[in-house]
């Protein structure tokens, strides 16, 4: 048997009119006509081409629904990206904001050093200048304190030169 529709409705019409002309030579009641071997067979074809059809329609319908929740993923997963997007720019904001911070006080600290090394400097040379003069003082002291132990010497040699004399 022929497998597509078309050679199996040609086959089906020229076994039929074999069929009819065997009819003429003999008269047998078991042989089809070819309008009603024409008509089951366009029947078979209309049948299989419904299936055929319902078949695409189906699978139309599946792919349709297959694209549709393919887009909706895609939509999901572009929708995460945003959000992520959106979560790291305010993270980077909040960065840059302490950063801004940082560098402030940061640079407050550089000043503040800057002042307490000035103090030192200052503190220092003061300490310095208090000490030379401690030592100049503590050098009048000692030379006020020999020359006075000097003068006493001087005084008590003058003073036994007195007695002597």
């Amino acid at each position: 048997m022929p497998s597509s529709p078309t050679s199996a409705s040609s086959f089906y019409y020229i076994n039929g009119l074999m069929t009819n002309n065997n009819n003429n030579y003999s008269s047998s009641s078991n042989v089809q006509d070819p309008v009603t071997s024409n008509n089951s067979t366009s029947d078979d074809d209309h049948q299989q081409s419904m299936v055929i059809d319902e078949r695409k329609q189906r699978r139309m319908i599946s792919n349709r629904e297959s694209a549709r929740r393919s887009r909706m993923r895609k939509q999901r997963h572009l929708d995460e990206l945003w959000s992520h997007v959106i979560r790291l720019r305010t993270d980077n904001h909040c960065l840059i904001d302490k950063l801004n911070r940082v560098s402030e006080s940061h640079q407050l600290a550089l000043k503040e050093n800057a002042k307490l090394k000035e103090e030192t400097s200052n503190l220092k040379q003061l300490i310095s200048e208090i000490k030379s003069n401690n030592e100049d003082d503590n050098n009048f002291l000692r030379e006020l304190e020999d020359s006075i132990s000097n003068s006493r010497s001087d005084l008590n040699q003058m003073g036994r030169d007195f007695e002597l004399c």
